[in-house]
């Protein structure tokens, strides 16, 4: 009998460690999001950067530097693409879920009815960045490429920069610049060493995360692209959720919106970058064929967004969210089921 009990003890005090691992690289990764919130609006008052440019642009870049890290570590130490392409295109997701709580927050109307119309340009570009994703996913076997990296990649990259300068023209001719502030250098000089100290460890637990989450995959046989999409895309979204927060408890709703928005635009360019550390031929090429549903399933929702920010819908369903979340939640939990029947 003690025969017999003994794998089972043992398997589950090692289940138990890498539960807590990702804990921990979950909570760093929450805490050094925090802070880079914090510095990343110093920045922005010290230089007279808008909240909306900071949420779209910095912010956006820098929250999301856990799935660079964690994209790059999957396919350059672990050998794992779908880990990486599930946790760019998962974290594309979950950003867009956690719109339901930032409404279900927000008192009053909806958020739809309060959010500047901005946010329009950042989702349209977010529907096409993820429509071309699709396309490349269903096609990367037969697409050219140049040396190991799918022709796809630079492309993914182009059209970023060109829907950061689009939208950055658009916001400063609907949106007056804001003026400096009045911080020393010493104020600035502080700033952007806690920024990089924080960038520092959101990086160094990014990295961490892919070896426990593809150890969790093998431990649990839930599969990588399931783990991937859900629980390494959970824990680098955080620093997203940390600054979210921050920015409603600021009373910041386009700072929040268009972090999340923002940082959709980020992750989907991350893949290019991916693919360039995946030495052994286009990173889309090995990928599980589930991601397209994940990456359909984010253009739905960036469309119901979409949808929301033009309505402008009135009331909520239960006293709780407006029916664009509703929508939202329905579709997120879609594509948990669909990975699960996949990957089990």
């Amino acid at each position: 009998m003690g025969g017999s009990c003994g794998p089972a003890k043992a398997y589950a005090m090692s289940l138990g460690f890498l539960l807590l691992q990702f804990a921990i690289g979950a909570a760093l990764i929450g805490v050094a999001g925090a802070v880079l919130s914090r510095c990343a609006e110093q920045l922005g008052q010290a230089y007279g950067w808008g909240r909306g440019w900071v949420g779209l642009a910095l912010l956006a870049t820098v929250t999301s530097m856990p799935e660079l890290a964690s994209g790059v570590s999957a396919v350059a130490w672990v050998d794992a693409p779908d880990l990486a392409i599930g946790d760019a295109l998962g974290s594309c997701v979950f950003n867009l879920v956690f719109l339901v709580a930032v409404d279900a927050l927000q008192r009053g109307q909806p958020i739809y009815r309060e959010a500047a119309a901005t946010h329009m340009l950042t989702a349209a570009f977010g529907v096409v960045m993820l429509g071309f994703v699709t396309m490349s996913l269903l096609l990367a076997s037969h697409s050219p490429r140049l040396l190991h990296i799918g022709l796809y990649s630079p492309l993914m990259l182009g059209l970023y920069l060109f829907a950061l300068a689009s939208v950055k023209r658009h916001e400063r001719a609907a949106v007056p610049a804001s003026p400096a502030g009045a911080a020393t250098r010493a104020q600035i000089r502080r700033a952007w060493q806690r920024f990089a100290a924080a960038a520092l460890v959101v990086l160094a637990a990014g990295t961490w995360l892919p070896l426990v989450a593809d150890q969790l995959a093998v431990r649990t046989g839930l599969g990588r692209s399931f783990v991937g999409t859900l629980w390494l895309a959970f824990a680098t979204s955080l620093p997203e959720i940390a600054v979210t927060l921050a920015a409603l408890r600021l009373r910041a709703l386009d700072l929040a919106i268009g972090n999340l928005l923002g940082s959709n635009l980020f992750n989907v360019a991350v893949l290019a970058l991916d693919d360039a550390a995946y030495l052994r031929g286009p990173l889309l090429a090995d990928a599980s064929p589930v991601h397209a549903a994940t990456a359909v399933t984010a253009m739905t929702m960036t469309g119901l967004v979409m949808i929301g920010l033009a309505m402008r819908p009135q009331g909520r369903v239960l006293r709780v969210a407006s029916w664009v979340s509703v929508g939202l939640l329905a579709a997120y939990l879609l594509n948990a089921v669909l990975l699960y029947l996949h990957d089990t």
